[in-house]
């Protein structure tokens, strides 16, 4: 019996034990400034994003959470930035985050008031670089330097 619990534990363990993918915007708006949404659960800046749903491509995600946290809709797709997978680097669990930066259109607004307090643009330069979560400031700095990262 012993030997059945061994197995059922690993198995459980390879099926349930997998970093979630998800996606990062970096939205860029006509007049180049950059929106970001502030969190509701730790209060600092965020690029909007989430987890990709099952049956669904990771642009069409990134497009979807756009869309619901800050009311912008995307117009079409500048680059990939870079797929960021080190563990630690979201403080909830091992997530694998596929970040891209796109041009948007609309104004940004909260649009889940449950998630996102705040919804606003900054400038290249005034970006609140000392109060973004997660590692969002690696993201926005590779798009800055033009690169497209594995890390």
């Amino acid at each position: 019996m012993a030997y059945f619990a061994h197995i059922f534990r690993t198995l459980m363990g390879l099926l349930l034990r997998r970093p979630i993918l998800g996606t990062c915007v970096i939205p860029l708006m006509a007049d180049g400034t950059i929106a970001l949404v502030r969190r509701r659960d730790n209060g600092l800046w965020s690029l909007p994003g989430g987890i990709v749903d099952w049956g669904e491509d990771v642009i069409t995600a990134a497009a979807r959470e756009l869309r619901e946290e800050a009311g912008l809709q995307t117009v079409g797709l500048e680059r990939l930035v870079g797929v960021y997978s080190q563990p630690g680097r979201d403080p909830r669990f091992h997530s694998v985050c596929v970040t891209v930066a796109v041009r948007v259109r609309g104004k940004p607004y909260p649009a889940d008031p449950r998630e996102i307090l705040e919804a606003r643009t900054f400038t290249p330069e005034g970006l609140p670089w000392e109060h973004l979560s997660h590692d969002h400031r690696q993201h926005l700095q590779d798009f800055f330097k033009g690169e497209t990262v594995l890390a």
